[in-house]
């Protein structure tokens, strides 16, 4: 007998932020995928801090597909409004999650009292979060009552998982973010397999990255160039993933003589707990990561790397002379230490801000890369005379092709795709390049959008 589910999107539309979605079993179980905050000039937008257009009560699993805090953000406001289902993730995403969570809490407060608005959630919130937090590995299959669910590895960041939906005779995919593979550290993404319906990532629908030989030529010319210059190299970088790529590459890079040994200063103390977590997830860790750990060695450390943990030791940074190389959070310069940085050293042309992951539309990094002569950081207006650099290659996500590759893998089952998490013009792109080439219902959904789906 023909069953049916309704699928509502109430975020990751039309906005690479604030992932979503909940899938409903008629007078039966109600499933989440993700809980993300929704990201812009600040941290927390004032919309985040809206009632959920949903009975919270009513959702009994909420499955995260991975811990960056667009995907994860509003969690403990779901718990503080009445959530009292089960969360499930992968070990390394919720160990990853409690450290994030944890560390937005006081950048949440300083919005808040900025903005005259209350925080978004407190410390109890997360531990309460925390206290129904459940863990499975990749392709453990989980039973919940006529749902068949397993997380699959998506190869976007530490944890991270695609979760494969089983519901009578069809499947289900709800992809969260899509890697950039082939990487080091991480294994590959694995294929999309045999789905029926597909709820995929769309960052990136509509362009396309550097290869990974390019992305590294770019990265040593700009350090050159900067070295020479006797300049500070500035990266804005996201502490999960993108920083332990960073720290990897620099190594090698020090170590083959590629780039002359200059000081870089980790100045991200989330970064530096985050790094921390993949050395107790080795079992999740690519071939080539691993076999850079023989005889004790450190992944992500080299002579020339400083960790700075204490603010103090932070803002001597500044008395340390040129050149230099800075890696700080926020990576969309939205928060964190970069701004401090960023302030001191935009207005000098021998300077440089490398962007090296995505900048959400109306966060002071998206200024920057749209190339703005001057920037608002820390309620002054800054001048911009550094350089400003992307280098997409170093992105956490799949671009175009490695999308559109994504979805023809699964080409001989798929009945509709939904592209999300993605600004309008990248997933009508995606879109429309599916529906073109691949013959494949695609579509990219409004927000609130129900749609009734036949298992």
């Amino acid at each position: 007998m023909e069953k049916k589910l309704e699928l509502t999107f109430y975020g990751g539309t039309g906005s690479v932020t604030g992932a979503n979605f909940i899938l409903r079993e008629p007078d039966g179980l109600t499933l989440m995928f993700d809980c993300g905050l929704t990201q812009g000039e600040v941290v927390c937008d004032n919309c985040n801090l809206d009632d959920f257009p949903y009975d919270v009560a009513a959702v009994d699993y909420l499955f995260v597909s991975h811990a960056h805090i667009d995907h994860i953000g509003r969690i403990p406001k779901l718990v503080h409004d009445g959530f009292r289902g089960k969360i499930i993730s992968t070990p390394p995403t919720k160990d990853i999650a409690e450290l994030l969570l944890i560390d937005s809490i006081g950048v949440l407060e300083k919005e808040a009292k900025r903005g005259g608005t209350p925080p978004l959630f407190g410390r109890e919130d997360v531990e309460r979060a925390l206290s129904v937090w459940e863990t499975a590995g990749y392709h453990e299959e989980l039973a919940i009552g006529e749902f068949k669910i397993i997380f699959k590895d998506a190869g976007h960041i530490l944890g991270s998982a695609m979760t494969e939906v089983s519901y009578g005779a069809k499947k289900i995919v709800f992809t969260g973010d899509l890697g950039n593979s082939p990487e080091p550290i991480l294994r590959d993404t694995e294929a999309v397999g045999h789905p029926n319906y597909l709820v995929m990532e769309s960052v990136y629908g509509d362009r396309a990255h550097e290869h990974r030989d390019e992305r590294r030529r770019l990265l040593e010319d700009v350090i050159s160039q900067t070295y020479n210059r006797k300049g500070v190299l500035m990266i804005p970088a996201f502490s999960v993933e993108r920083t332990q790529l960073l720290l990897h590459e620099l190594n090698a890079m020090i170590e083959e003589g590629l780039i002359p040994p200059v000081p870089v200063y980790l100045d991200s103390p989330l970064a530096i707990k985050v790094t921390a977590i993949y050395g107790k997830h080795k079992s999740y860790l690519a071939d080539e990561a691993l076999q850079s750990l023989t005889g004790g060695k450190d992944l992500f450390d080299f002579p020339w790397l400083h960790r700075v943990m204490q603010s103090e030791e932070s803002k001597r940074i500044i008395e340390k002379p040129a050149p230099k190389i800075i890696i700080a959070g926020s990576g969309m310069s939205n928060g964190g230490r970069i701004v401090h940085h960023e302030k001191a050293y935009l207005p000098d042309p021998n300077n440089t801000l490398l962007l090296v992951g995505y900048q959400a539309a109306g966060t002071p990094g998206r200024v920057l890369q749209d190339g703005a002569s001057e920037v608002e950081l820390m309620g002054e207006s800054v001048p911009v005379r550094a350089r400003v650099l992307t280098v997409s290659g170093y992105s956490a996500h799949r671009d175009k092709d490695g999308l559109f590759d994504f979805v023809a893998g699964g080409v001989d089952t798929l009945e509709q795709v939904y592209a999300v998490m993605g600004e309008p013009k990248a997933a009508l792109f995606l879109v429309q390049r599916v529906r073109d080439n691949l013959g494949i219902n695609a579509s990219a959904p409004e927000a609130g959008q129900t749609i009734v789906l036949d298992f």
